[in-house]
């Protein structure tokens, strides 16, 4: 017989779960529909309030009555609340339509079925498949739900405070409602002197750290590699575990280390100094000491690790091509830059790009070492040191800059996403995999 499909899907379409229970799966059917009511009364009851939540973040402020001589506050709508609360709502809102969604497709799948005279399964056989053939399903679920709740949510969160005016003194509930404000926040952040100013100048050394941080790693663990791996080394496995030490040592430890060991009034490094006659440096208080001092101290964290990686790499390079050059007189830099060079690039690629976008957000080097200062009176809430990442912490949870925080974040994530897929396509290993596809 044929239209049990169509029958099906329509039914499932007016409520889902009477597409199931017209296809005989009485029990998949009163579940659907019980998910169905279920939603049904969540949605009526709260849907409205969660949109009119989002759209209008509120209409009515805090007000304080007096009352005598007393001082009595009237609580208003709280705008970050009715954000949060309408946000979550309408992603859970957007899971019911995907099971409306599907729940029609069921229908539709059991009915053809049907029609081609197949045996209809049992929901004992379809519970069962959640931990057999569909067990893939039942795993994945709460780790995405994970997902969804714990990232991208908190995600869509930031992007949207990003088009408020959600900052302190004015617009910080419950006392003030905030408002939402289109690009006003990116335009004053990119425009506005006071800010555009500091913005572009962390923006500079941001970019300035990353390059630097990146080459002093990459290179230094490469030379350092390359060291170990010379033929006339002795004790390798000494050498390989006195260097990866630093590296495991927490970051933590090390950079609260470092901080004294440089404090420019009492640190070991300028006391050291002190006797061959040379004058204190400020390597935390002086902008451009702090600057090369955060480099320095981030190769101590990073060499170790790029070491290791380039250990596994030279040992895949056929001595072969060495020896072939050194018959035909290739002189050492010769041979760093015609053989070693480029085998190394072709396999680290992917990772000199990942370590140059984790340097631009290497909070940790920053904030341990000099929490961005020293402090620079021309700067908006930042210090000479401050990376975007770290201005943007500074924002949150010290001056309560929350949109502008947010703007930063985006325009971090813009950056960083940018130049990733924009260098990753340029490499070798990229192009020789696509010509491989």
């Amino acid at each position: 017989m044929r239209g049990f499909s169509l029958k099906a899907s329509a039914l499932s379409l007016v409520a889902p779960g009477l597409g199931q229970i017209y296809n005989k799966q009485l029990i998949k059917g009163l579940v659907f529909l019980a998910i169905d009511a279920l939603g049904l009364w969540y949605f009526i009851n709260h849907l409205y309030q969660a949109v009119w939540g989002v759209v209008t973040l509120g209409e009515k402020a805090q007000q304080r009555v007096k009352v005598g001589k007393l001082t009595q506050v009237i609580q208003g709508d709280h705008s970050i609340k009715l954000l949060i609360e309408g946000l979550i709502i309408l992603i859970i809102f957007c899971l019911f339509i995907l099971f409306y969604v599907q729940a029609i497709r069921d229908a539709h799948r059991v009915g053809k079925l049907r029609e081609e005279g197949g045996t209809i399964p049992a929901f004992k056989k379809t519970a069962g498949s959640l931990l057999d053939r569909n067990f893939h399903i039942t795993m994945l679920s709460l780790p995405t739900l994970g997902v969804l709740f714990l990232t991208i949510m908190p995600i869509i969160f930031g992007i949207m405070i990003a088009f408020t005016n959600y900052s302190a003194p004015s617009y910080i509930p419950p006392k003030s409602l905030v408002d939402w404000v289109g690009f006003k926040t990116f335009s004053d952040l990119l425009t506005f002197k006071t800010w555009s100013y500091t913005f572009w100048n962390v923006l500079t050394w941001t970019v300035e750290w990353a390059i630097m941080a990146t080459v002093t790693t990459y290179f230094g663990g490469m030379l350092v590699a390359m060291l170990i791996q010379q033929p006339g080394i002795r004790f390798k496995k000494l050498w390989r575990t006195i260097f990866i030490i630093p590296f495991a040592i927490p970051q933590l430890c090390s950079a609260l280390i470092m901080n004294n060991l440089f404090n420019g009034e009492f640190g070991p490094v300028n006391q050291y100094l002190a006797f061959f006659g040379i004058d204190k440096i400020g390597w935390l208080s002086d902008p451009n000491w702090a600057k090369f001092t955060v480099v320095l101290v981030n190769s101590w964290f990073g060499i170790p690790v790029t070491m290791m990686l380039m250990l596994g790499v030279l040992t895949t390079i056929p001595r072969d091509l060495y020896e072939a050059a050194d018959v035909d007189g290739a002189s050492a830099i010769q041979k760093f830059w015609n053989i070693t060079m480029p085998r190394v690039l072709f396999v680290t690629a992917p990772v000199l790009i990942t370590q140059f976008a984790g340097n631009i957000n290497n909070f940790n080097a920053i904030f341990l070492l000099t929490g961005g200062g020293p402090a620079n009176g021309s700067y908006q809430f930042a210090g000479h040191t401050d990376l975007l990442v770290t201005w943007l912490y500074g924002l949150t949870y010290n001056n309560n800059k929350f949109n502008f925080a947010a703007a930063i974040g985006i325009i971090i994530f813009v950056i960083i996403a940018s130049i990733s897929i924009f260098s990753y396509r340029q490499t070798k290993s990229f192009k020789e995999e696509d010509m491989v596809q």
